[in-house]
């Protein structure tokens, strides 16, 4: 005998609860979504998520279990028993979706922390690699302004062995003068001797 007041059947009141229940967690799973998976809020959503999909297994369990009785009493016709069984296979597969949602969210967010840790890593490796390059740039200025000294400091070096190739090249040509001068004056002083020779011979 088919049941007469359809909305007040226990069963279909349990169901009611088990589609809100459902669209709690999907709302729960939306809402963790917007925070950083080491939060404090993200813990407890996931937590909270995981107790409610439980509860609502059970609930879809029971359900099945209490379909499976009505249609055995014959509390309701069969076309309604197949109608509350492809409901139930319906919980089912949203219970299959809750799990499948909840776990790509955390393998997204494991992806996206991952991506974080990286890009972190790339910004201090990109940091370090500007410290370097300005160390080297100040190391290269460095070097250049030493080389410029040094280069100023030969031409300096240079410029005074110019000169002192200059002076010593004008003291020996004053010294071969003065060389000449003493070979002409000696020869003087031996024409000198040999005059006074000559004359005090002739005067013996």
């Amino acid at each position: 005998m088919a049941l007469l007041f359809l909305e007040e059947d226990p069963w279909l009141t349990e169901y009611d609860s088990c589609e809100k229940l459902y669209r709690d967690i999907m709302e729960q799973l939306t809402l963790r979504q917007k925070y950083p998976r080491t939060s404090d809020k993200y813990s407890q959503l996931s937590a909270n998520i995981r107790l409610r999909l439980k509860q609502f297994n059970n609930e879809v369990g029971q359900l099945n279990q209490k379909l499976e009785v009505i249609s055995k009493t014959g509390n309701i016709t069969p076309e309604e028993s197949e109608r509350r069984t492809r409901q139930i296979e319906t919980l089912h597969s949203k219970a299959i979706k809750i799990k499948k949602v909840f776990e790509d969210q955390v393998k997204s967010k494991l992806e996206e922390d991952r991506y974080q840790i990286s890009r972190a890593e790339q910004e201090r490796g990109l940091g370090d690699l500007s410290e370097i390059i300005s160390r080297q740039k100040n190391i290269a200025h460095t070097i250049s302004n030493e080389v410029e000294f040094q280069n100023d400091i030969l031409d300096d070096i240079g410029n005074q062995m110019e000169q002192t190739n200059e002076r010593v090249r004008t003291e020996t040509q004053h010294v071969d003068v003065v060389h000449r001068k003493d070979k002409t004056c000696i020869y003087w002083v031996t024409i000198i001797l040999l005059f006074i020779s000559i004359v005090v011979v002739a005067l013996i």
